[in-house]
């Protein structure tokens, strides 16, 4: 009877942990798309993101072949890098009614606990809106958007503060103005940036976060007319906490 019992405990936590490591978007396997091979997609011979060379050409050389891309999987419609850091991966948007498909499948649309780096059909996929939510797992393995948490030891933060998304003629610049944990409410639904004075309170909040281990760059002003990425991701200890880092767009350049 105490063996039972003491059975029936050990099965009742594992499910919950399970449960957990769900909610928290984390993963105790290997697996991910670390290992993916996306040399297909990505062009070796163009400018990379980290140093972008103006030359007497008007355009530049766009480092994702997006026509490729595309035959992979139609939903996948931008590019997301960040120097210095694994991430550096395809960004997909459900086209079924599920909006959070790729929570759990993979750029091709397979299952996949790790899923992809995605935004939510709030979002249009052209970034100009007043704010852009990007969401990504944090693999204990290292993938997807787990290098978020190094900008939250403050020498990474101060000396990386550009991060980069590609679309099929475009590449955006994005200043990282602010990194530091929130609550897991849903920002596009809690807000309506349609709202000038909404958006000008919450672009306050992000310059003064209400977090212990937040990390802000000095000398950033943000107004109504900017646009801001933000991504999300979760933390290791609380399922009910986000890592946000945030960015402000300072550069839009057209590609080939």
């Amino acid at each position: 009877m105490l063996m039972r019992k003491f059975t029936y405990i050990k099965g009742l936590c594992a499910l919950m942990l399970c449960l957990i490591l769900t909610l928290c978007g984390c993963s105790a396997s290997p697996g991910g798309m670390s290992s993916a091979d996306y040399s297909a997609v990505t062009n070796p011979t163009a400018t990379n993101a980290a140093g972008i060379a103006t030359t007497s050409r008007t355009l530049v050389d766009n480092p994702i072949n997006f026509e490729e891309l595309r035959s992979i999987n139609t939903d996948l419609y931008a590019w997301i890098e960040i120097p210095d850091t694994s991430i550096n991966y395809p960004v997909a948007q459900s086209s079924n009614e599920d909006d959070n498909f790729y929570l759990h499948h993979n750029y091709q649309g397979n299952y996949e606990f790790a899923g992809t780096i995605y935004s939510q059909r709030q979002n249009s996929k052209y970034f100009g809106d007043p704010v852009t939510v990007l969401y990504g797992h944090n693999m204990l393995n290292g993938s997807m958007f787990a290098d978020l948490h190094k900008f939250s030891d403050k020498e990474f933060f101060d000396s990386h503060d550009t991060m980069y998304i590609y679309t099929a003629n475009r590449i955006f610049t994005y200043k990282i103005f602010a990194a530091y944990e929130y609550d897991d409410r849903h920002i596009l639904n809690s807000f309506d940036f349609a709202d000038k004075k909404v958006f000008e309170v919450y672009l306050e909040d992000c310059l003064n976060p209400h977090s212990a281990n937040a990390n802000v760059r000095k000398g950033v002003k943000l107004t109504t007319d900017d646009c801001i990425l933000v991504l999300s991701t979760c933390t290791d200890y609380n399922s009910s906490l986000r890592y946000l880092v945030q960015g402000v767009l300072i550069n839009e350049q057209e590609t080939n």
